[in-house]
């Protein structure tokens, strides 16, 4: 399974971490990362000192939040090798599952013990398939092998282990079946609990517990908001993990928030359906009919999907004490709706209907599902589009596990049709407003931030030019035209521009054009092409009409106006390729032959004492404890089969990498061990028990060496000499309407003139809304010389980019002037301090300039240059650029 990029982000987090915990220590670790400018911006307020858990200072305490549908278990099964490489470093770790209720226990275990599932398919890779999984109620069954020979990982929920009086709990009871655990281990060993009373008074009880506090597990903790009391510390001190990780979309403040995923980058990957189309109703009986209805919308919609969709609703009742009961809304559907029985489930702890249903077969018929809160542990089904609930959501966790279900996309893929990649919510209440908030509120609790929830929420029955949230929004003009035919023979011309035309019946049988929003000019060429002969004509001036009345609303974007940003170029070996320096290495015929495998003491030195190893990697020092006689029995190579192959293999598994032959590798593994146990005269015991801090060192020397030979073919293709560097307008980057779909909004006050997508349409900016970057921007907007702006977002698939030796770097500005001509700019802030960063970037800018002949300009704005402020900067460009 691959990982989406927000994905591997929070994982590298998590490793780097654990990495920098091995040499510095938990807290300063933590504080150190948290307080980089990338991931200060990107955890905001979630961020704060390190908080060590009580009693266990040194045990890696950290939490990382995803929002509803990010794939926080997948995760959760990868973190389990990257603590295992870089923190607990023993070849089959224990790992203690901790889940807050006792269904997604039992699914967990399902999940984990099927070897076709992504999480199992997580652990199998790593651990080579040597993964054994235990039902907290069977851990009697796990065995001194099953732990020297496997990662074990143990279920449990949360509850099983949060007690105060051991008493009569399993978990902490002694269980003769466990006693070949406890075989060598001292009778008065420090933590583990012992028999109180009665037979064997003051040995060692020989409990689960015991075992755990014995082996140190890693814990991992789901939905950990629902774990961090007292108690659980507790809990935690008596099972002694080696190291904590948390997975949840709503952390509490004292978790050591470590890495947050917004819900733009779900959004992003296609994880999730956004916005949420909300729709109120003064009834609970029309919130009904208007859920009923934009289902059959979306079914239309998903015939001409490649993929099988049926879309369903999510059908939220009342309480039985109330009005709108279970009962009461089914039979609402079957005998005032006209709705089959067969397609209605209910689910309820006492009418599971969807137990054994495949919703996913195309066999199915159930389009209607109703719940009270049944779903709302672990239940899935991405066909769930519209989220219908008669109750008040204002204070329910049981609406954000249902909204989180119609959240999820189908396949996690876009969709063709751009009514499939949104979630509807019909809702009753007293007014709009009032719903708005209500189901922001929901949004939030399931991980959003409130701006993320604000922006996410568009209104589907109506157009307020001042927002849901008070945040201005031009209206969308719209216009209908009426055609002499059949609606369903012409609904095809919805795929015209699939967002902006709906094909509806009028009253007289007649179909309905309803055009929201301004057609592009291939847009209008393809429908008008698509209408019946006999119909152009009409409908060709009511559309011309209607443009002309307001067609002054639209942004050059929306009129269908595009620009073209060059891409910057350069000849390799007599081809013309794009300047990206990933492609540019392809061309690159490297070997790590040609660079020294030999560690120096400078590089790697282990120093044995009398119960560590101390270890110096590159001046950083840490320790390693010499294998007790409990760890020794985990080991899965006895001392007598070690080798300086065995250490070779093992290497070769931890550092391989697709861009290098595993032959030339393991050739440069062996001489790089061999110069250690030989000339280094390193015994090779020592190195087999640090081998984990070795192949990260090993890792980290490779990726040197890659980084450098990046560098080298970047110079040498880009600015050597004998460079060739050139733009291509032809393999350019097009800015047209709707580029940016989807992303995070500028929220403040400021109305821009000449922002190509609209002033409602502004990309977010770096840092607060009113910081400098919003200033740059209003000066952008104010320039004569500028035609239009636009702000170019980061990382985005569709942004310009200009590329670096080690990635790509995107300015904050692009801006087509009067003349055609393109101008660039990057805005330094004054909390930009990488001055190597700011200069690279400053090269390939100017670089891309004069590579132009004077088609581009690019600027790096500062706040202040040789006594000029921004605009000086702007206005001084554009000078020099027309003497």
């Amino acid at each position: 399974m691959q990982l989406k990029t927000y994905q591997g982000q929070t994982l590298g987090t998590l490793r780097r971490f654990l990495e920098k915990a091995r040499v510095e220590g938990p807290s300063a670790a933590y504080d150190g990362i948290v307080a980089e400018p990338e991931m200060a911006k990107r955890l905001k307020g979630f961020a704060g000192s390190y908080k060590a858990l009580n009693g266990l200072d040194e045990t890696p305490y950290v939490c990382l939040r995803l929002p509803t549908g990010g794939g926080k278990t997948v995760l959760a099964a990868h973190a389990v090798n990257i603590a295992k490489e870089t923190w607990i470093e023993r070849d089959f770790p224990l790992v203690l599952w901790l889940v807050p209720t006792t269904t997604i226990r039992k699914q967990t275990v399902d999940a984990l013990k099927n070897p076709r599932h992504p999480y199992r398919a997580a652990l199998d890779d790593a651990f080579a398939g040597r993964v054994r999984v235990f039902d907290i109620g069977n851990f009697t069954q796990l065995l001194p092998h099953d732990l020297r020979s496997n990662c074990c990982v143990v279920v449990a929920t949360i509850q099983t282990l949060r007690v105060k009086d051991t008493e009569g709990r399993k978990v902490y009871s002694h269980h003769e079946m466990l006693e070949p655990h406890f075989t060598g281990v001292p009778d008065k060993m420090p933590g583990l609990e012992t028999i109180e009373d009665g037979r064997g008074a003051g040995t060692i009880k020989f409990s689960f517990a015991n075992l755990m506090h014995l082996h140190r597990p890693l814990m991992i903790v789901d939905e950990a908001h629902k774990a961090v009391t007292g108690l659980s510390r507790e809990m935690q001190s008596r099972v002694n993990p080696t190291a904590i990780i948390e997975f949840t979309a709503t952390p509490r403040t004292n978790s050591n928030i470590l890495h947050s995923v917004s819900a733009q980058e779900l959004k992003d990957e296609q994880m999730i359906k956004l916005p949420v189309m909300l729709s109120e109703h003064q009834t609970w009986q029309a919130a009904v009919t208007g859920a009923i209805s934009k289902r059959s919308e979306l079914a239309e919609d998903a015939r001409r999907e490649r993929d099988y969709i049926r879309p369903i609703v999510l059908f939220q009742a009342q309480n039985k004490d109330e009005e709108v009961t279970v009962a009461v809304l089914k039979q609402h559907l079957i005998d005032v709706e006209g709705i089959a029985a067969h397609r209605i489930a209910v689910a309820t702890g006492d009418q599971r209907e969807l137990d054994g249903i495949n919703l996913f077969d195309p066999a199915c018929e159930i389009d209607f599902i109703i719940t009270v809160e049944a779903l709302k542990e672990g239940w899935d089904c991405s066909f769930a589009y519209v989220f219908c609930s008669v109750a008040n959501i204002h204070s329910t966790t049981d609406a954000e596990q249902l909204l989180g279900r119609v959240l999820r996309m189908p396949y996690a893929k876009q969709r063709s049709i751009p009514s499939l990649n949104r979630a509807y919510a019909s809702l009753t209440s007293k007014s709009f407003s009032e719903a708005a908030y209500a189901l922001k509120d929901r949004l939030v609790a399931m991980g959003f931030e409130e701006g993320e929830a604000e922006d996410n929420i568009l209104p589907e029955q109506i157009a307020l030019t001042e927002g849901l949230f008070g945040h201005a929004r031009r209206p969308q003009p719209s216009v209908t035209v009426s055609l002499d035919a059949d609606p369903a023979a012409v609904k095809e011309l919805e795929a015209a521009a699939p967002s902006k035309v709906r094909i509806t019946a009028g009253a007289d049988g007649r179909a309905i054009v309803k055009i929201t929003g301004f057609l592009s000019p291939a847009e209008k060429e393809k429908l008008i092409a698509a209408l019946p002969e006999t119909e152009v004509g009409g409908f060709s001036d009511r559309v011309s009409s209607y443009e002309a009345e307001h067609l002054h609303q639209a942004s050059p974007a929306e009129r269908g106006e595009t620009f073209t940003v060059p891409a910057l170029m350069t000849w390799v070996q007599g081809e013309l390729e794009l300047a990206d320096t990933d492609i540019l290495m392809e061309y690159h015929d490297w070997s790590l032959a040609g660079h020294s495998p030999k560690l120096e003491p400078k590089d790697f030195s282990v120093q044995e004492t009398a119960d560590t190893f101390e270890i110096d990697i590159d001046q950083q020092r840490l320790f390693v404890k010499h294998a007790n006689q409990s760890a020794q029995l985990l080991l899965d190579i006895p001392v007598e089969g070690w080798s300086e192959q065995t250490l070779v293999l093992f290497l070769d598994r931890q550092v391989r990498d697709k861009f290098i032959g595993q032959g030339e590798l393991v050739r440069w593994l062996t001489d790089l061990v061999n110069y250690l146990t030989g000339p280094r005269n390193i015994p090779l015991s020592a190195l087999m028990q640090c081998k984990y801090p070795l192949a990260r060192m090993v890792k980290d020397r490779i990726a040197y060496i890659r980084s450098k030979e990046r560098k080298g073919v970047y110079q040498r293709s880009l600015f050597a000499p004998e460079a060739k560097p050139e733009i291509s307008f032809d393999n350019g980057f097009v800015f047209a309407n709707d580029m940016f779909a989807g992303v995070r909004t500028y929220r403040g006050s400021y109305r821009f003139s000449k922002h190509f997508t609209g002033w409602d349409q502004v990309a977010a900016f770096d840092g607060a809304d009113e910081g400098e970057e919003l200033n740059c921007a209003k000066l952008l907007d104010s320039l004569t010389e500028a035609k239009h702006w636009i702000r170019n977002v980061p990382r985005h698939p569709n942004a310009f980019w200009l590329p670096t030796a080690s990635g790509k770097f995107y300015p904050d500005f692009v801006a087509e002037l009067a003349g055609g001509r393109i101008l660039v700019v990057e805005y330094k802030g004054a909390h930009l301090t990488d001055a190597a960063d700011t200069d690279e970037k400053r090269a390939i800018g100017t670089l891309w300039e004069k590579a132009s002949g004077g088609k581009g300009l690019f600027l790096m704005a500062e706040k202040q240059v040789d006594g000029k402020d921004v605009r000086g900067q702007l206005k001084s460009k554009l000078g020099a650029a027309s003497d």
